[in-house]
């Protein structure tokens, strides 16, 4: 390592474990705009920020709880004479304990200050390091308090998946945007209430699909942005002749000050909204604002029916 590399050190309470998993969930604490596996070895991954900067890496160091080490095999930085500046050079983080805490050490080997970039680059990664991937190591959990449920059908996987990437069918009407392709972002809402920004980062057929929640507001909480960088995650898998879906939520913990009321919000949207999406073909979701009336004009009917 050159002296002159861009280095950083941070300290924080968790364990080298879940540091190590932090840092390896990229989107979480670097970029939502990022592409490709982020946690294993000989993968690569792309990340882009607007027109500014796009890089591509390849995981050539994975070593569970000590090191990781990514090589820049590609790069466009726009606002310097030398786009390429990135190019062959290794962003390392290393963990360690050091006085009962964990310590990462952040290192860009080939950063230097001598590359035109040095000044705006150092500063960022002073930000995503020391505030941004500080904070989301920090708010990590045990897996165990995760918020998750299981359900089990007779319908098929690929049926499975189809509802599950079917949001507005089971969960809400208020969502815009595309739910069922991988990388797609959908916003959702419940009147002045919650709203939430969801990235599609998994989408296995018949095996999974994972969210990543960008953004966040509730209005009944004061951390308002309490699901931001979460992960809600879909698992579908054959259990003898019927097929098993567990939810989890990663990241919804007894510790937020939502965890009662999302906790029963997605009981229901799972245990049963989903369920009967799945079964019958008609969930409950969320409906839109102004089709209430609606619904409530049909029950009427069919009662007096």
């Amino acid at each position: 390592m050159k002296k002159q590399d861009f280095t950083t050190t941070i300290l924080v309470d968790q364990t080298r474990k879940q540091a190590f998993d932090a840092i390896n969930n990229v989107r979480g604490w670097w970029s939502g705009e990022i592409e490709g596996p982020t946690d294993e070895l000989l993968k690569e991954f792309t990340y882009r920020y607007q027109e500014f900067h796009y890089s591509k890496h390849k995981l050539v160091e994975f070593i569970p709880d000590k090191k990781v080490v990514w090589l820049t095999t590609e790069g466009s930085i726009n606002f310097v004479a030398d786009k390429s500046e990135w190019n062959n050079t290794k962003i390392v983080f290393d963990i360690s304990e050091k006085d009962g805490k964990t310590q990462i050490r952040f290192t860009h080997e080939g950063l230097t200050p001598q590359l035109e970039c040095f000044d705006a680059c150092s500063n960022a990664w002073t930000g995503y390091i020391t505030d941004s991937l500080r904070r989301f190591i920090s708010s990590t959990h045990p897996e165990e308090q995760d918020f998750t449920t299981t359900i089990l059908v007779n319908q098929t996987p690929e049926e499975v998946f189809d509802a599950i990437t079917d949001p507005r069918g089971w969960w809400s009407e208020e969502i815009e945007g595309n739910t069922d392709r991988l990388n797609s972002e959908f916003d959702y809402h419940y009147q002045d209430v919650h709203r939430c920004k969801i990235k599609i980062i998994e989408f296995l057929r018949g095996q999974k699909v994972v969210w990543l929640v960008l953004d966040n507001y509730f209005k009944f909480t004061e951390d308002k942005s309490e699901w931001k960088g979460t992960r809600i995650s879909f698992g579908i898998a054959k259990k003898g002749k019927e097929t098993e879906i567990r939810f989890t939520h990663q990241g919804l913990v007894p510790e937020y000050e939502c965890y009662e009321i999302c906790n029963k919000a997605w009981t229901y949207y799972v245990n049963t909204s989903l369920r009967d999406l799945i079964t019958t073909g008609k969930g409950g979701p969320n409906l839109r604002e102004g089709n209430e009336f609606e619904k409530q004009r049909e029950d009427r009917s069919a009662w007096e029916n």
